[in-house]
């Protein structure tokens, strides 16, 4: 038995280019840790999909996430899980991993049409938008939902345990 086809939407870094040929243009690129899905999560993806055919979503790998210091023992889910449910998602398209403090050169290797942050960024300061719209593409921001963060969602957790 073969499992979920949600389960195809998942490549490797390397496979990633050659499976965003064959996805629907323009292409929509966010990226994060996506540690314990929540509201705020699925509303915000939804909305970066909507901007496009087609939404990339690339996950700090484990190294790459506790490198961000979100707490200890974060991320809680491991990357593959955390994939695994991002995949599960209707919104998304492709899943892949990127293992550096940011997604930079993932997005040099990718070329989304779009790039998309959430919450307060200031994209006109993150070199990622420079590369973006170096080959034409835009860059910006999707407002959080408000009072949803995984951060808090675990310090809740926590504090009641």
């Amino acid at each position: 038995m073969s499992g979920p086809a949600f389960l195809d939407k998942i490549v490797a870094r390397q496979d990633a280019r050659a499976r965003l040929a064959s996805l629907p243009r323009p292409v929509v690129f966010t990226n994060g840790v996506f540690d314990v899905l929540h509201r705020g999560h699925a509303t915000y993806l939804a909305n970066a999909r909507q901007l496009g055919g087609s939404l990339v979503v690339a996950l700090n790998t484990d190294a790459s996430a506790k490198r961000l210091g979100k707490g200890p023992g974060r991320p809680l889910n491991n990357e593959q899980d955390r994939a695994v449910m991002m995949a599960a998602l209707e919104s998304v398209s492709l899943v892949t991993w990127f293992d550096e403090d940011t997604p930079l050169e993932l997005i040099r290797e990718l070329q989304p049409d779009i790039l998309v942050k959430g919450g307060d960024y200031d994209m006109r300061k993150l070199a990622e938008t420079a590369v973006v719209e170096s080959y034409g593409g835009k860059a910006l921001a999707i407002p959080f939902v408000d009072g949803y963060s995984t951060t808090e969602l675990v310090r809740k957790i926590r504090a009641s345990a």
